[in-house]
């Protein structure tokens, strides 16, 4: 977090809520007529993945429905989860070098080119 963005926090924004993530989302009411300013701090590193869709939606005044009042999520919706690409986490498809390079065998409806 930065000192700037910190001070500034702390003497204009409004805590509205945060996230499972421990980020903060905070807003600033605008004068007549400007949109309120909208901002997160996040927890940890700053990484922008972090943020779930629901929130996104909020910070962008896409909706002005805060994400804790919004309905529950469908069975079907997953769990949000940062990008993990470039760390130990990340998913690598079977045959990948990353993975060890493993692949299944052709089945046969696969010719390999010749030149």
């Amino acid at each position: 977090m930065k000192f700037g963005t910190a001070l500034y926090t702390l003497f204009f924004g409004q805590l509205i809520g945060s996230d499972s993530f421990g980020n903060r989302y905070f807003e600033r009411k605008g004068g007549r007529y400007m949109r309120p300013q909208r901002w997160v701090m996040y927890r940890g590193v700053a990484e922008p993945s972090k943020v779930p869709p629901e929130w996104h939606a909020w910070l962008h005044h896409v909706n002005d429905t805060l994400p804790k009042d919004l309905k529950k999520p469908y069975l079907w919706q997953k769990q949000h989860q940062q990008n993990l690409t470039g760390t130990n986490g990340a998913y690598y498809p079977p045959g990948s070098i990353l993975s060890g390079g493993k692949r299944d065998k052709a089945t046969g409806d696969y010719q390999a080119w010749k030149p």
